[in-house]
């Protein structure tokens, strides 16, 4: 099993350039970074793990811009979208802007998509929440279209386009892995349907099963498993393991440099012992 950093990358934390390379000196995996377009002051929605929003939600970095960036300056660790909120994005756009980051790297972009639960926001972005489950589908299928057809062209009742040419295609074949984020029947039908990954939350190790039974009675039996924002506990870690998951996205709070440092060398510590 492997170890990447999940974090909100912010404009008071940790910049995207430093946390790079300190993540790939560390001998982490892969970074994986949240997206939030904006936060509505007013807002219906409650936060999924209770209490008040926190901070860092409200000032997220683009997470394309962020992984480019990170791109740049590494050449070993994954680039993974963790959720991005792709019915709130143009698809056409996130197809190019996916395949540069993965052409920039030397392929390693991983898109990992999500239907949000803020639904303020996405109304902001035009989209009704009562129809953002189809048009995740309809724009994971558009998106990887434009990935590996040329010319590619869609028609669906949300994603529509006639035959269009859409570079550059992504370096990994037949296009990057695409992971689903989510925690109901939905995702895993959805996972399902588009022979995906999972990328959950640090759920109970008895919901963690669970749903990845409901994905192997389904059909799915080899479904690549990931996380955003494990504990750093390595009891939990070791349950993961033992459920399948390849790679763990432990938790990095948006803090300043010096206080991200000192965090990632405690991690990487742990990792150590542990895979010892």
């Amino acid at each position: 099993m492997k170890f990447g950093i999940a974090t909100f990358v912010d404009d008071d934390s940790i910049d995207p350039v430093s946390l790079a390379r300190a993540i790939e000196e560390r001998g982490f995996a892969s970074l994986i970074v949240a997206e939030h377009s904006h936060i509505p002051v007013s807002r219906e929605s409650p936060y999924p793990n209770g209490g008040d929003l926190p901070a860092w939600y409200y000032n997220t970095l683009d997470p394309f811009v962020t992984l480019a960036a990170a791109a740049a300056v590494t050449s070993t660790i994954d680039l993974v979208t963790g959720v991005a909120l792709l019915i709130q994005r143009d698809p056409i756009h996130t197809a190019k802007e996916a395949a540069s980051i993965d052409l920039i790297s030397g392929g390693r972009f991983v898109l990992g998509v999500g239907a949000g639960w803020n639904l303020e926001e996405m109304r902001d972005h035009g989209t009704d929440p009562k129809t953002r489950g189809a048009l995740l589908d309809e724009s994971i299928e558009a998106v990887k279209a434009l990935w590996t057809d040329e010319p590619a062209e869609y028609h669906g009742s949300y994603v529509n386009f006639d035959s269009s040419y859409c570079r550059p295609k992504p370096v990994r074949r037949p296009h990057p892995p695409i992971y689903v984020g989510g925690n109901s029947d939905a995702t895993v039908k959805r996972v399902i349907r588009h022979e995906a990954g999972w990328i959950s939350n640090p759920l109970p190790r008895t919901e963690l099963a669970n749903r990845i039974g409901q994905m192997r009675d389904g059909g799915a039996d080899d479904v690549p498993l990931m996380m955003f924002g494990a504990p750093v506990k390595t009891d939990y870690w070791r349950a993961a393991e033992d459920l399948g998951f390849g790679q763990l996205g432990l938790f990095l709070p948006s803090v300043g440099k010096d206080e991200s440092l000192r965090l990632l060398d405690e991690f990487a510590e742990q990792v150590r012992q542990y895979q010892s």
